[in-house]
Formats: structure tokens, sequence, C-alpha cells
């Protein structure tokens, strides 16, 4: 059996302000129409043989990432939740558990969820040659053919052999610029890519002799996990007990079983903005321009407006990226800065490197409109067939306007349809909920008012989410 395995727990802080910690950018459209987790999915569906995917996402994305599947008729064989972030060996222990209740002999094909590739066809016939390399109990990894020096990607040293598998020799860090070029000049060195194929019982047999601790802690977690919904949530005392590192680190630098397969796909990991800027056609200025922006005298820029008119003049080689809340301009050579930027903005406690102004929840979105001093304005949309949390608040008092659609509206004791232009008043302290009845979305504007708005100030009494007694 071939279990696709797509990991999806990773923050893309070097693409902020698009990409944010509740929102990265996996579940994001960066290169296509679907978003990066859903050509992924779709990617590896491909590939001879192989199952329904397991996924490993962080617990705070479980619904978008479901969702996300859905929306392309994929439904998942698992989704695992960490319910904290312990880096990539862990994460696929707990995906070669997971793989090995489907069946004990599965080999599983381990993918980030926010890598472009171009060639399909190309990536999905590397898989046959790095699947017949598991059979034979080798730990696969791709190498990505490196066509020019690249210091952002970590590299790793093929030993000798005819290929199209070769036995690693060495994995290398990031390198500066003069030793990456050496590295390229040479043909003995490929990009690291971080996609593997192994089978799940072997990566397990040398994390136990290399990594002990990490598969212990990840065997607890999830023999503890519970099943809620469509999802599996591990364990979280357990799980926060397991070391943090890679897959690299734990096992495949020690163990003496581990082969590259080269792969020339047309692969990027969109890892900051100037690699955005590269896996996108450019006109004849050189520029990529997406959304609502207008550039004179500029060329080789990268400029993106998602809410508004962006202008740009004699700009040259710069990132220009505007969101609702939010505006980066940067040199393209300086965006690998922009991970310390996001450190510092989170550090002053600025809510902008977690929450975009508009918030996906499970049943639909909200959009902070406006906001002041002891009020805010924001806009509902409300799937069809969607219903909110029965919940209560402490401090804050709402006032409901249905712009479109149909509402059915629950306040205490009493059950209510509102229509285009009618509203209603939900007092302080009053249990309450929004349904959309509905086969078209509902659009509701809510004025909430009081003396605290912190989404924190949120008593769940019921919730078709599984959210019951949770204030988030």
């Amino acid at each position: 059996m071939i279990v696709p395995v797509i990991l999806s727990g990773g923050a893309g802080t070097r693409l902020w302000p698009l990409s944010r910690e509740m929102y990265p950018k996996q579940l994001l459209p960066l290169t296509s129409e679907r978003t990066m987790l859903q050509d992924t999915a779709t990617r590896l569906q491909g590939i001879e043989n192989a199952t329904a995917p397991i996924v490993v996402c962080n617990e705070s994305h479980r619904f978008m990432v479901a969702e996300q599947l859905r929306a392309i008729k994929i439904a998942a064989a698992a989704i695992l939740l960490e319910p904290v972030g312990r880096n990539t060996a862990p994460a696929v222990a707990l995906a070669a558990l997971q793989a090995q209740t489907l069946d004990p002999n599965a080999i599983i094909v381990v993918a980030p969820a926010d890598h472009v590739i171009r060639d399909v066809r190309g990536f999905q016939s590397a898989c046959k040659t790095a699947i017949v390399q598991a059979q034979a109990d080798k730990l696969v990894t791709f190498g990505i053919v490196a066509h020019a020096p690249e210091t952002g990607y970590g590299y790793i040293r093929r030993g000798a052999g005819e290929g199209p598998a070769y036995p690693v020799a060495q994995f290398v860090e990031k390198p500066p610029l003069e030793r990456a070029r050496e590295y390229v000049d040479s043909g003995e060195y490929f990009w690291n890519s971080g996609m593997f194929v192994f089978k799940a019982s072997r990566f397990l047999q040398e994390l136990q002799r290399f990594a002990p601790l990490i598969l212990q802690a990840s065997k607890n977690a999830f023999e503890a996990a519970k099943t809620d919904l469509d999802f599996i949530r591990i364990d979280k005392p357990a799980f926060e007990r397991c070391p943090s590192d890679s897959i690299d680190y734990a096992v495949m630098e020690k163990t003496d079983s581990a082969v590259v397969v080269s792969l020339d796909v047309g692969w990027s990991d969109v890892g900051s903005w100037s690699s955005l800027f590269d896996a996108l056609p450019a006109d004849e200025d050189g520029n990529v321009l997406r959304g609502d922006v207008l550039a004179h005298e500029s060329a080789d820029c990268f400029v993106q407006s998602t809410s508004r008119l962006v202008a740009v003049v004699g700009l040259k080689d710069h990132v220009v990226v505007e969101t609702k809340d939010a505006v980066l301009v940067a040199p393209k050579d300086r965006v690998q800065d922009v991970k310390e930027l996001v450190a510092k903005i989170k550090k002053s406690g600025r809510p902008e490197t977690s929450l975009h102004r508009e918030v996906f929840r499970p049943w639909g979105s909200y959009d902070s409109i406006d906001f002041g001093d002891r009020f805010q304005v924001k806009r509902l949309s409300v799937n069809p067939g969607a219903i909110l949390s029965l919940q209560m608040h402490h401090h804050r008092a709402e006032h409901w306007i249905v712009v479109s659609g149909t509402a059915r509206i629950t306040c205490d004791d009493k059950t209510f349809l509102l229509s285009e232009n009618e509203s209603t008043y939900i007092p302080i302290g009053s249990k309450h909920r929004i349904e959309n009845p509905g086969k078209v979305p509902l659009h509701i504007v809510e004025v909430q008012s009081g003396s605290y708005l912190g989404e924190d100030d949120i008593v769940r009494f019921e919730d078709s989410y599984g959210r019951q007694g949770t204030n988030t």
C-alpha cells in the first residue's frame, strides 16, 4: 500500500503579510487557482496505487484543511492534529504509526504541503523509482537538481553510483554563496527537498535506533489520541514531552540506508517573496503584478494587492504586498529578513502576525471592518447549512443586520427568522446563535458594543464543530 503523507504544520512567516500563523501559505492560492495544500494533495493522488492521504496539521487549521480537501473531492485517510509543533521527525512518526493501522507494510510518500512542482508527471515518475528503493528497505529522499547556487537551501552530496538513486554521502547546511557555487559546479550536490519515501516500519525502526525518545513520546501521544469529528487529536501532554527535531537530524544523517533520487521538475519551496516571484510568470517589464495594481516605469518587481488599488512608480527589484490590515515594502534582496520583521511585530504584541482582518471559521468567516472605543463592526459570512455555536458574552451586546440571505436566530428561549434588511438585538448575557437554513451564503453586519470586545469573551454551550467549552 502506498500512503501519501502531507505535512501541513508550517507558519510561512517569510511570506508575511499574506501568510500568517492562523492562515499560513499552504492554505493560500499562491501559484494557481487552488491552494498549495490542494495542489499537493492532487499531485500525490496521481501516484500509481496511492491511497487517500494522511494529513498532519496544526490543530488551529483543522477545519480549513478539511474543507479545502472536500472542495477538491479528496477524503483524507486521516487528519492528525498536532497540539504543539515538534518539527518533522515526530510529525512523520505519527503519520507512520497511522499508516501502519492501514497496512503494516505501508510505504509512505512524505511531502510538505507548501511546495511548487511544475512537472507533475516527472515527480510521479520519480516516485516510482523511490518506491522500488523503499521496497528494498532504503530510506529515500529527493534531491533537486541545482541549476544555480542557492543559499536558502540545504544540500545533499551524492555518493558513487549510476543513478537514478545514489547513496547519500553527506547532508550539508545552507552554505554561503561561494560555497554554493562550488557545490553546483561539482555536479555532486542536490538541493535538499524535504520529501521522503520509505516503509513506515523501516522509518520507525531507524527512529528507534537513533532517536528513541522521539519514537516513544510519539507512540505515547498516538496511543492516547482521541477521535473528534473528522480528526484524530494527538494527546497534548504526551506530545509536549517529545523532543523537537527534523527527519534529517534525527534519522537521515545517521542511517546507512539513505539514498537520494534526483528530481528536475520545476521545484520550489516558495520560502520567500523572491522565490514566489521566480515561480510566477512576469510581464514584459519583468514585473509580477497581482490584484488591482498599476506600475509605472518599474521593473523586476513583485506587487500584490488584495483589497485596494496599489500604484508604484520608479521601483526596481522590490516587493510590495498589500492586505486589508498591513503592507510590506522591501527590496527583493532583503526579503529573507521578513522573518525577523515578523518576530519584532509579534514581540510588540500586535495581532497582525497571527490573524488577518478576515478570519475563517468552520461555519464561514468574519471581517472586522471598523472598531473604536467600546464598539466594533464585523461583516459575517455564513455558509449554506452552517450554524454558529450557542454562546453568550459577559461584556458585550450585539446588533445583527441581515444584508443578504436568511438567518435563523436563537436568542435565549426565542427562535425566529430574519430576512434581508431586518435586524435584531442580542443583550449582554443572552444565549444566542445564528444559522443559515438557506441555499445561498448569509451575510450579516454585526455591531458589537461593550466594555470588552475580545474574541475570548465567548462561553460556548453547544457547537457542531466540537468547540463547546472553549473560548477560541
